[in-house]
């Protein structure tokens, strides 16, 4: 019976330890991922759904932009995303002008529960054609 006793008293301390949760909360199950321009245009190729967002100013996307990109500026994306881009389960592609604004968009959007977001990075490193207006 002692030996019982020592072998459950020993064993009751990894019991308690067992028992407690170690599970920890995140603000966002999702996380963007960066991505190549090569690997955006090819993305945007085969998949007509995709939506192209550039995060830089009004004047910045008036004077170039990737075609078929809709602008929406980091500085207010928390308050216009929900009424631009409504479907958190839709995919995107975002860009800037050097990869630092798409970046944080791209996190603030994760945050927002938005699943499929894509950080393509700067327009400078968009060898393909874009356009102005």
């Amino acid at each position: 019976m002692k030996k019982i006793f020592i072998i459950l008293a020993l064993l009751f301390p990894f019991y308690l330890v067992s028992c407690t949760s170690t599970t920890t909360s995140t603000a966002s199950s999702y996380a963007p991922t960066v991505i190549s321009a090569e690997t955006g245009q090819f993305m945007m190729e085969n998949n007509s759904e995709i939506i192209l967002i550039d995060v830089r100013t009004p004047a910045e996307f008036a004077a170039e932009h990737i075609p078929g990109a809709i602008n929406l500026n980091v500085e207010t994306i928390s308050t216009t995303a929900l009424t631009q881009i409504p479907s958190k389960s839709s995919i995107y592609i975002l860009y800037c002008n050097t990869g630092n604004r798409s970046g944080q968009a791209a996190t603030i959007l994760t945050d927002m529960g938005y699943a499929f977001i894509y950080d393509m990075g700067g327009i400078i490193n968009w060898p393909y054609d874009t356009v102005t207006g």
